[in-house]
């Protein structure tokens, strides 16, 4: 068994492939870089098999999206641990050691991630991820360094390892046991925030996740969707009900989403005001699925629920981002005054 596995997951990403996959693999010595294809209809494959050929390619029979897709490439890694990776992710020189020894010297950890800085203004954090993301209690995600659309400069300010509530899927570092044993990504969320729901389930089964922030990446993001699009807001919305429907103690899911879809309602008026109308319906079409898919049904949550206990962690934000971000002005992680131990 490989001690690391760095996993690529690909669809039609040929130019991506051509820019960052061979500065992955020169700094990347101590692990087997794979590629895993999404069925690309561009020549994604031929160019590794030319360009690579000593490089692993896992071929997946149709777009699975990146939940099921990474589900069904790590079926077939063998490793201890597992890198997941974007492919528009520039590393650097050492960048996987810290990471390992932190799992290697901490067995109460599951997962872990970089600091993750914006490739195009090197000097910012970047959207997903940034120094470590955390959640608010009705379940909007945020980061050290990044509120909503505001990115903080990476003055050093966050440079200690940190518990946090989430890792990003564009670059974690998740022991196989644990990922495993959890079944992985809810594959009906196909991409956006099943990394979040994982995270959730690895804090219920009794680990913690941490940024270690040593290491540092870059990271183009929006390399899939483009972070202004009708279907990458349609996923955003649709699965974060769904992250929230399958966490939740009963107690509290139907009050907390029913503030959701109030709320929600607000954001999709406000896309409309602003002309923004395929993601006003991009917003209807998410809380019909919902309501259709999810809540009529039921069954994943009861499973899930059967599965794991519910605990609070310490990295939920028990206030509201959405009241002190737009309504106090509280621009940055660190005027949240947000003790996360």
């Amino acid at each position: 068994m490989k001690k690391v596995a760095v996993v690529i997951l690909n669809w039609n990403g040929r130019k991506l492939l051509e820019q960052f996959l061979q500065n992955v693999i020169s700094n990347s010595p101590q692990a087997e870089v794979i590629v895993a294809d999404n069925a690309s209809s561009d020549d994604s494959v031929e160019f590794l098999k030319k360009n690579f050929p000593a490089l692993r390619i896992i071929p997946l029979p149709v777009n699975f999206g990146f939940a099921q897709g990474y589900n069904e490439a790590l079926k077939q890694v063998d490793a201890e641990y597992f890198m997941l990776l974007n492919s528009d992710v520039e590393v650097t020189e050492g960048w996987l050691i810290p990471l390992v020894d932190f799992l290697n010297q901490h067995p109460e950890t599951a997962a872990c991630q970089p600091k993750i800085r914006s490739f195009r203004d090197r000097h910012l954090f970047e959207h997903a991820g940034a120094a470590g993301g955390f959640l608010d209690y009705l379940g909007y995600p945020f980061c050290r360094g990044r509120l909503f659309n505001t990115l903080e400069a990476d003055n050093k300010q966050y440079d200690s390892v940190t518990n946090v509530f989430w890792a990003t899927g564009a670059c974690m570092l998740v022991r196989s046991e644990v990922f495993r044993k959890l079944n992985g990504f809810d594959e009906r969320f196909f991409a956006h925030m099943e990394e979040i729901d994982l995270c959730w389930r690895i804090h219920r089964a009794g680990y913690n996740i941490q940024c270690i922030p040593s290491s540092t990446v870059y990271h183009v993001g929006g390399g899939t969707l483009p972070k202004k699009n009708p279907q990458k807001t349609y996923y955003n919305f649709r699965n974060n009900l769904m992250m929230l429907h399958n966490n939740l103690p009963p107690s509290v899911v139907f009050p907390v989403i029913f503030y959701r879809l109030f709320l929600d309602g607000i954001a999709a008026l406000k896309f409309l005001m602003e002309g923004d109308v395929m993601d006003f319906l991009a917003v209807m079409r998410s809380h019909v699925y919902f309501h259709t898919r999810v809540l009529i049904s039921g069954g994943r949550r009861n499973e899930l629920r059967r599965a794991l206990p519910y605990i609070h962690p310490a990295t939920i934000y028990s206030k509201s981002i959405v009241w002190r971000y737009f309504f106090l002005k509280k621009k940055t992680f660190r005027e949240l005054n947000f003790n996360t131990t």
